[in-house]
């Protein structure tokens, strides 16, 4: 059975943390994304996570020898989706400065062990299918508290389907933190959660633009 930290609710396990890491972030997800397209219209967002040794370590435990389309795959897929979608799948999604909606559940999504990792691929689905020509989308993925880094480790982790490759781009922002805002995320130990009217995360937080003709 896992336990999830029910403060931050995302897909780590008490029993996983590393009891050297004191300092924000406590973990790291690296991301994946590529635009899911059908007639000509963004319909969501291709997404996989890839989680550090120390954040999957329990995960991979209670998969044990388990096949990747077990029964016990299954059930934990479903156990740390379940999670993401508590969250709002820890993404924003915004066109012309206004929130664009997410469906409420996933058409698609797996957990599978890659190395010493664990990996969560799924599809983030808009609520309604949004227009590409001579539009321009940003979108982010981040844990408000900041105890969970997640990130493109480089733009080549942004990745366009071959109907777009020609009229569309990606541009990968990331924030230059001030030294004093640095120095209050390194402060916080495992047991601390920054102020919520904070939003800690957000401050870190990468933003991906898509522009397409």
């Amino acid at each position: 059975m896992l336990y999830y930290n029910v403060i931050f609710v995302l897909l780590l396990t008490l029993a996983g943390f590393s009891q050297t890491a004191q300092a924000h972030p406590h973990s790291f997800i690296a991301i994946k994304t590529t635009p899911v397209v059908k007639d000509d219209r963004l319909t969501g967002l291709s997404m996989i996570w890839t989680m550090d040794e120390i954040t999957s370590a329990d995960l991979l435990y209670d998969a044990g020898n388990a096949k990747p389309d077990s029964v016990v795959w299954k059930k934990l897929a479903a156990e740390v989706m379940a999670n993401v979608l508590g969250q709002h799948y820890f993404s924003e999604f915004w066109h012309q400065g206004k929130p664009v909606k997410f469906d409420n559940l996933p058409p698609e999504y797996r957990l599978y062990r890659q190395g010493a990792k664990a990996v969560l691929a799924f599809i983030l689905p808009l609520a309604k299918p949004q227009p590409l020509a001579g539009q321009q989308y940003k979108f982010l993925t981040f844990d408000p508290t900041y105890f969970v880094d997640m990130y493109y480790d480089k733009p080549d982790d942004l990745t366009l389907p071959d109907a777009l490759k020609n009229r569309c781009r990606f541009d990968l922002h990331t924030p230059e933190a001030n030294t004093a805002l640095k120095n209050y995320a390194l402060s916080l130990d495992k047991a601390d959660a920054p102020p919520a009217d904070m939003d800690l995360g957000r401050q870190f937080a990468q933003t991906v633009t898509l522009t397409c003709q």
